[in-house]
């Protein structure tokens, strides 16, 4: 899969191509169905597909201060885009000066004049330009004038709710990391750098590696989770997972920590960057009376991990 930072590092020459558009964070079950609807086509047509989408995200270029938390990074969201068979990933850099361009003139500037575009296709509720003035209909209309064709495609979920990035982290937000995995279709993921903490597990016989996560990252709720840590080159390790302030200890920094099960001996995860995935939440965090109570616990939070994890897919 080719990337492009900006439209302008379309190669010489560039043809036709199939085109979706969207920030496609978290890249859903409903994401994928657009972006694989736009994938079919330009197999079918015989011309390349390209994801655009942006960095940072447009809510904080139009009110700063209201970024949403992030299901995916750049890096994570390239993976499923990749998996997914794109062609081409293409970040636009989302300026104020972007955010102003009107629905014709992003039409004009970006599909026609650098993408030309065969055919883009985007969920039905797509809104474009400045305002979010375009939508729909107004971008067939410009299709017409320029020579592409448009395919909204409907909004997807399950009987109870829609698929949607903002449903995604209200799963998330709450801990129910079971509900965010039926709507991305696999285990909701957090990136970051492993860094040093208080070692204090390793003082109890229970070693941790504590993500520092990436900016804007959705954390789950505070509690202990079964998961995985995942590693550069596709090593996935089971590991239960809490995330709090260790108010056994009365800690006021809010951290992500894993034990991995079974750790090799010597396995040293400092300054590496790791991902977590989220199988299923066990418990909310609690405040022990001591170290003793608060290792018996854990030692039944490892034993559930691993039962857990026995038949959970890796997800």
């Amino acid at each position: 899969m080719q990337r492009w930072r900006g439209v302008e590092s379309a190669p010489p020459g560039w043809g036709r191509c199939v085109v979706t558009i969207g920030v496609f964070d978290g890249v859903h079950r409903g994401h994928q169905l657009i972006i694989g609807r736009a994938v079919d086509q330009a197999r079918a047509l015989g011309v390349p597909s390209v994801v655009l989408t942006f960095d940072p995200h447009p809510s904080e270029v139009v009110r700063p201060g209201s970024h949403p938390p992030m299901l995916t990074g750049q890096h994570a969201k390239a993976e499923l885009l990749q998996a997914l068979g794109v062609d081409v990933l293409c970040v636009l850099p989302f300026t104020v000066e972007f955010s102003r361009l009107s629905p014709d003139e992003f039409v004009h500037a970006v599909l026609v004049e650098h993408l030309h575009a065969r055919s883009v296709v985007v969920g039905e509720n797509f809104r474009y330009g400045h305002r979010a003035a375009g939508d729909v209909v107004a971008l067939a209309a410009s299709g017409k004038r320029f020579g592409f064709s448009v395919e909204g495609v409907p909004l997807q979920g399950s009987e109870e709710t829609t698929w949607s990035s903002t449903y995604v982290r209200s799963c998330v937000d709450a801990g129910d990391v079971e509900g965010a995995a039926a709507a991305l279709g696999r285990d909701h993921r957090i990136d970051g750098v492993v860094v040093r903490g208080d070692q204090r597990g390793r003082e109890i016989g229970y070693p941790t590696a504590n993500l520092e996560p990436l900016p804007w990252s959705a954390v789950p709720a505070d509690g202990v989770y079964a998961g995985r840590l995942l590693r550069a080159g596709g090593e996935r390790l089971p590991a239960a997972i809490s995330i709090g302030t260790n108010p056994t200890f009365a800690g006021r920094e809010r951290r992500v920590e894993a034990y991995v099960l079974d750790a090799v001996a010597g396995l040293d995860l400092y300054g590496e960057h790791v991902g977590l995935s989220f199988a299923a939440r066990l418990r909310e965090t609690l405040t022990f009376d001591g170290v003793d109570p608060l290792v018996e616990q854990m030692a039944k939070d490892i034993a559930r991990t691993r039962a857990l994890l026995v038949d959970h897919p890796n997800g």
